[in-house]
């Protein structure tokens, strides 16, 4: 067993599976949150969801189990996180490959919305990429579309509507789709983390091409579209699907 990742609530493994007869994820709440009932139910709830869910930019869930503790059974997956893949690049990921991110996040988000879905929680951590080919994983916090409470996800990721808490749809993850891109475009997170408050919240991201390097106009009007501080004022998943196919 190989520890791949050790987050707040849970622990990453790849194992091998006797049973499958080849080697797996299993994610796993801490030790020391075994006791913690809403980690409990917040892992399994992740395994409702992804029972339900068939994309091949989604990862596949095997299985989900209670005993001898709660987890989840998972495929591997190959490559490396975009967060991986943006720090190893000089200067961002090039306009082709921020396309294909782009289009194949797209892809997953229009299947997850057409479940009554919404992921809440899209940033370079939470993507894989392997030669070209884009997996969302951790869907943790995805929930149907209504009103949240204040600060559901990642603080510096947080559409404004998540941060102020109320009604959020699915123009959430088209700002999650536009964070990602702009991180990989440039090199640079949109927003600080504060401990107290949401930058997002005081201002409007920086545009792209201020920050990113010979990037298509269109490409980056497109990153700052997903970016509206105003919901509705952000591109529909299929509209910012075209746009990033019109760069190819």
């Amino acid at each position: 067993m190989r520890q791949l990742n050790s987050g707040r609530t849970v622990d990453v493994y790849e194992v091998w599976s006797e049973r499958r007869r080849c080697r797996c994820v299993v994610k796993l709440l801490h030790v020391d949150r075994l006791g913690d009932e809403r980690a409990r139910q917040r892992l399994l709830a992740e395994g409702r969801v992804l029972e339900r869910l068939t994309h091949p930019h989604i990862v596949r869930l095997y299985e989900t189990f209670e005993e001898p503790e709660p987890g989840l059974l998972l495929e591997v997956v190959g490559g490396a996180t975009v967060g991986r893949l943006i720090k190893r690049a000089d200067g961002g990921l090039e306009a082709r490959e921020l396309a294909l991110l782009g289009i194949h996040l797209c892809s997953a988000l229009h299947y997850l919305h057409a479940q009554e879905l919404l992921h809440l929680d899209l940033k370079p951590s939470n993507v894989i990429s392997d030669h070209g080919r884009a997996k969302l994983i951790d869907l943790g916090l995805a929930r149907a579309p209504g009103k949240l409470p204040r600060g559901i996800g990642t603080r510096r990721y947080m559409s404004p509507e998540q941060a102020r808490g109320g009604e959020v749809g699915e123009a959430a993850d088209v700002w999650g789709i536009g964070a990602v891109l702009y991180e990989a475009a440039t090199g640079r997170r949109t927003f600080a983390r504060l401990e107290d408050g949401y930058e997002q919240l005081d201002r409007r991201a920086e545009r792209v091409d201020g920050n990113a390097g010979e990037l298509p106009r269109e490409l980056a009007k497109t990153i700052d579209s997903c970016l509206e501080p105003e919901p509705g004022r952000r591109p529909a998943i299929e509209e910012l699907e075209q746009g990033l196919r019109s760069v190819l």
